[in-house]
């Protein structure tokens, strides 16, 4: 048995650089900057980090419109991250140095931010990379394709031949969700604004693709179910249209909402009975049942073939963080941001 000394032992110096930011704002108060590099205590996993991905509450917590307040000046920042373990702490022996894994995104990443060269998270934060995934892939997995199994399938209930409404398509979680409806043999319906994206959504495999800005959202739903309505929606926005959701659905329908970027208050529909479920994929991400069949569930279907993560643009080295957010405020790209560490 290897001891407690010895576990937290890392090479490389006594700084890594990381990803903080001293104010709120857009993506010019990122600083890439020297932080003390330490070792993994007990229970806990030191990560060296090879890629990161973007996510959009990423961008609400550097703003100060996330569901809690990051503490400045020096707050890390970052959900998603792929790497490979480099040392493990006293009482940790589900992961070992060498071990490919990722960041399960169930913390606050004020605290334990990926954005980083190397990072040390609790072992409950780690599960295991896919088998041959390359880093790339691997932080571009994890939070996007358990969110969709989770709010949809765990949550929401979804089975074979299910219609479900998938809100904010063109997104990381949006386009896994269309991947994880598809392998669960349901029919899904991609939501997005404007005509640019229609063609990207069809080829990733939307049965149906609806614009808002010039379609009539209940109305298309309806149609395309032959008057029936939705078994579900999956939805990132909330505010006022929240409802329409709602009324697009079959009676007795489910909506899962799992975003909040319209900050107004969601309206309900009245096309009762109607559930509705609130729900966080950090909450459910703490508990090891569910990382062990969320983990499961990916890792099966990215070697199946059946899940395989949109990758709207890679860049090259932490300096690009702030790139990188631009992009993804830009609302232009279809998938998900990765960053190379």
């Amino acid at each position: 048995m290897t001891t407690p000394s010895a576990t937290r032992a890392i090479s490389g110096g006594t700084t890594t650089k990381a990803v903080l930011f001293h104010e709120l704002g857009g993506p010019e108060v990122l600083r890439v900057e020297d932080v003390p590099l330490v070792g993994p205590g007990p229970g806990e996993v030191a990560v060296r980090v090879e890629a990161v991905g973007l996510n959009r509450a990423e961008a609400l917590f550097r703003s100060g419109t996330y569901y809690y307040q990051p503490t400045l000046p020096g707050s890390r920042l970052g959900y998603e991250a792929a790497g490979v373990v480099e040392a493990v702490g006293e009482g940790v022996s589900a992961f070992a140095p060498g071990d490919a894994v990722m960041a399960a995104a169930n913390f606050d990443f004020g605290v334990h931010g990926v954005y980083g060269e190397r990072v040390v998270l609790p072992q409950e934060s780690v599960v295991r990379g896919p088998d041959g995934a390359d880093a790339v892939t691997a932080a571009a997995m994890w939070l996007t394709y358990s969110t969709a199994y989770g709010g949809m399938v765990e949550t929401g209930g979804l089975a074979p031949g299910d219609h479900v409404v998938i809100t904010s398509a063109s997104s990381g979680v949006g386009t896994a969700a269309i991947q994880t409806a598809l392998r669960v043999g349901a029919v899904p319906i991609a939501v997005t604004r404007g005509e640019a994206k229609r063609a990207g959504l069809l080829d990733l495999g939307a049965e149906h693709v609806i614009t808002t800005d010039s379609q009539d959202l209940v109305k298309e739903v309806k149609r395309i179910t032959g008057g029936q309505g939705a078994r579900l929606a999956f939805d990132a926005v909330g505010g006022p249209r929240f409802a329409a959701l709602g009324d697009a659905l079959t009676p007795g329908g489910t909506t899962v909402i799992y975003g909040t970027l319209d900050r107004r208050p969601a309206q309900l529909s009245l096309n009762w009975p109607l559930t509705v479920h609130a729900y966080s994929n950090g909450a459910l991400s703490r508990q090891e049942g569910f990382r062990r069949r969320a983990g499961a569930f990916i890792g099966s279907g990215l070697a199946s073939g059946a899940l395989k993560p949109v990758i709207a643009e890679t860049f090259d080295g932490l300096e690009r963080i702030t790139d990188a957010h631009r992009l993804m405020e830009s609302n232009s790209h279809l998938g998900k941001i990765v960053v190379r560490v």
